[in-house]
């Protein structure tokens, strides 16, 4: 095996720079024409030049303008039904968002959203058994969602960032929007009263959110109390997993900026 010095890389290097052709310096240099080619191709590579390879696209929040209200949203989503995986036969981590398969408005939201937070990365949908997956790929992923972490979001602690607080505190209806769509519902829950000896059934819309993550629920309900909507829990088999907001006042106000899923 021949092996070429540093000083006649750098002149082959800067004379394909310069527009010469391979088999021309490979001539002038006594190189293998495929010694030149795979110079000037990591040469490429390291400028990000290769042909047919697009740069990495800039990352929304650190080089971008971010879209904050679209953010807001897909927060909700992610920390809901979402989740970032990364195995060794991907390049990129990908960010899913799982959608039942009945709620067609809110699988094109989610899409729109993605698009809309990341606009020079494709998204794509997965076709699941009752479901549909909204997935896309990014270098940027753990810039934008620091709660991704081993394990299961309800076996550890989560916290926004500084700038995600932000975010959500500029746009809190958005968040609440994303955390509903994702693990929450909109109902008609029913009582019997006994009115003049008569019993009569009365019906009456509420809002529920479920979710096993002491913090998740944390950061629902403190929403709530920033934008002054009265909740409370709702224990089910013993365990705290179900925020309800059932006042008439408060349900109109959620009907307003949330509104069920479709």
């Amino acid at each position: 095996m021949t092996m070429h010095s540093l000083e006649t890389r750098q002149r082959a290097i800067t004379l394909l720079r310069g527009g010469a052709k391979n088999a021309d310096v490979a001539r002038s240099l006594d190189v293998p024409l495929g010694t030149v080619s795979y110079w000037l191709h990591m040469d490429r590579a390291k400028r990000d030049e290769c042909p047919g390879r697009m740069q990495r696209p800039p990352c929304p929040r650190c080089d971008g303008k971010l879209n904050e209200v679209a953010y807001a949203y897909l927060l909700g989503l992610y920390l809901g039904d979402g989740h970032i995986i990364q195995n060794r036969a991907m390049r990129s981590p990908s960010l899913s968002i799982t959608c039942a398969e009945v709620h067609t408005g809110l699988i094109d939201e989610c899409e729109r959203a993605m698009r809309s937070v990341f606009p020079n990365n494709s998204v794509c949908r997965v076709r699941r058994k009752g479901c549909w997956e909204v997935k896309l790929y990014s270098m940027h992923m753990w810039c934008m969602f620091p709660q991704h972490g081993p394990g299961k979001k309800h076996d550890r602690k989560i916290t926004l960032a500084p700038w995600q607080q932000a975010i959500v505190d500029a746009h809190p209806w958005e968040f609440v929007r994303g955390l509903i769509h994702s693990d929450g519902c909109r109902i008609t829950n029913w009582t019997t009263r006994l009115v003049g000896g008569e019993r009569k059934r009365y019906e009456y819309p509420r809002y529920f959110f479920t979710n096993k993550s002491d913090c998740i629920r944390q950061l629902f309900t403190d929403t709530l109390d920033r934008l002054g909507v009265t909740w409370t829990h709702c224990t089910r088999h013993g365990n705290p997993y179900n925020i309800s907001v059932a006042r008439k006042a408060d349900v109109a106000l959620m009907d307003a900026h949330v509104g069920p899923k479709y």
